[in-house]
């Protein structure tokens, strides 16, 4: 199952990453929409988080090796969620930084995703050749 989760975080990592770099605008435009909804923007963004987060801390326990890292990512994504919903007014306040004319600050999150995806990556080959 770890295997599977780690392409499963490879292939988001990928598209999200590659996203955040070349889209940085359009999710920029996503968060201040998410904002304009209020206290509900920010649980919708929490509920994705934990979907990921939840799946990737049920699934990959892995605390050694490169791929020790998608385990620890997953256990602060379900953090970030669970403050989204137990203090929304704290992710909201990081919602409030968002703007277009800052939108270039998703392209360095976007590279540590595609970095997250290659050391994963990595760790597969290397396993694949044991």
């Amino acid at each position: 199952m770890e295997r599977t989760i780690e392409i499963f975080a490879i292939i988001q990592f990928v598209v999200i990453g590659l996203s955040h770099i070349v889209q940085h605008r359009a999710w920029a435009e996503f968060f201040i929409r998410l904002r304009g909804l209020g206290l509900p923007g920010v649980f919708m963004n929490g509920f994705l988080g934990l979907s990921f987060g939840s799946l990737v801390a049920a699934f990959h326990n892995v605390w050694s090796g490169p791929a020790m890292v998608l385990t620890i990512f997953g256990w602060l994504i379900v953090l970030k969620a669970s403050i989204s919903f137990v203090a929304p007014r704290v992710s909201m306040r990081a919602f409030e930084r968002i703007s277009l004319e800052r939108s270039w600050e998703f392209i360095p999150p976007g590279a540590i995703f595609l970095l997250m995806a290659g050391v994963l990556g990595f760790a597969q080959l290397s396993a694949a050749s044991k």
